[in-house]
């Protein structure tokens, strides 16, 4: 990866007050390809940030735009596709060739490419508050095309490895305000609209495909102390649904190796990795109560990073998930609104 210099290249080194730590150790957990993310800061009421990559223990900054969020790579590896202020963005990832896809008044967010590189998939609103729809638009641009047209709000979409059919969450209001959540897919083109799940008052979301079909959190997504959840597996297309992790403490999906066959979720206050199929979990990472993760597997399903949200600020950091040793990547303090990591990461294939 070739850093490209810019005034912000060295994007809060230097300052002492909001430390930004990359330490030469990272590399010793971090396998291959750049980890990619967003961070802004606010120093005396103005806003700055972008996109940023670390790797090998070296930061660089890609954009210098504080909205832009929300990266993903290509399979490839050469694209990172993005959101900036309601549009769908590309860049490469030493932050050269930005390529704008989407435009107008609606609210784009969630981009991702698609296996074959050809097109992006992403979430569409109308406005702030409004149901989200999926949308693809070609790697290139041109118009964007709606898959699940109508009022239900259609989320958390992911491609299978071939790219022939999409996982998504469906939102339905089942009566009075109740609302259920349940999985569908569909193939990229918009044909081929299938029910996965039917559970009524129980809610399906998070869903990865893995080596043997799907699998996804069950239960209730409320934000509360009302939700709750298991990790279930089933075919691709909806048919012997069973349990993987259940028991005392809640267990959501955050992400499943590249191979297929691991699965790394959070439970009660760590995060904890299982093969999909028989066998036990095994706790590699323990996080203070309250926080909020995000964990990606590298390309060669060796490690993990996650994003780990907490009040006193937030922490990106590495586990090799052979000897469980972990690697700070990056960190963001100050008060509140002063600096922040955005809320999705993601790592570099490497092939």
């Amino acid at each position: 990866m070739s850093p490209r210099i810019s005034p912000r290249s060295l994007f809060l080194a230097g300052l002492a007050v909001l430390a930004f730590a990359i330490p030469a150790a990272a590399s010793a957990a971090q396998h291959g390809g750049a980890l990619v993310f967003s961070q802004t800061r606010t120093v005396e009421g103005v806003e700055e940030g972008g996109l940023f990559a670390v790797h090998d223990g070296r930061q660089n900054q890609l954009t210098e735009n504080p909205a832009d969020s929300e990266p993903s790579f290509s399979p490839d590896g050469r694209t990172i596709a993005f959101a900036r202020e309601g549009d769908v963005y590309t860049v490469r990832p030493d932050g050269s060739g930005e390529r704008r896809l989407t435009n107008g008044s609606a609210i784009d967010s969630r981009p991702q490419v698609s296996p074959n590189g050809q097109i992006v998939l992403f979430e569409r609103r109308s406005a702030e508050g409004r149901p989200a729809n999926l949308y693809t638009v070609r790697v290139g641009g041109g118009p964007a095309t709606d898959l699940t047209p109508g009022p239900e709000e259609a989320s958390e979409a992911r491609f299978a490895p071939d790219g022939k059919t999409i996982v998504f969450v469906r939102t339905t209001i089942a009566g009075g305000s109740r609302v259920d959540a349940d999985l569908y897919s569909i193939r990229p083109g918009g044909s081929g609209l299938t029910r996965l799940t039917t559970t009524g008052r129980v809610d399906e979301f998070d869903p990865r495909y893995f080596a043997g079909g799907i699998v996804f959190s069950r239960g209730n997504q409320s934000a509360g102390p009302a939700g709750y959840a298991d990790v279930y597996t089933m075919k691709a297309n909806g048919t012997r649904v069973k349990p993987l992790v259940q028991g005392v403490g809640s267990a959501y999906v955050e992400d499943v190796s590249p191979q297929g066959h691991t699965l790394i979720f959070r439970r009660d206050r760590g995060l904890w990795v299982k093969k999909i199929g028989p066998g036990k979990a095994k706790k590699v990472a323990e996080l203070p109560d309250g926080s909020q993760t995000n964990s990606v597997f590298s390309s060669d399903g060796r490690s993990v990073a996650t994003l780990i949200e907490i009040r006193e600020g937030q922490r990106l950091m590495a586990i090799n998930l052979a000897n469980g040793r972990k690697s700070d990547l990056a960190e963001a303090y100050g008060d509140e609104g002063e600096e922040a990591f955005g809320p999705v990461i993601d790592w570099q294939p490497v092939r």
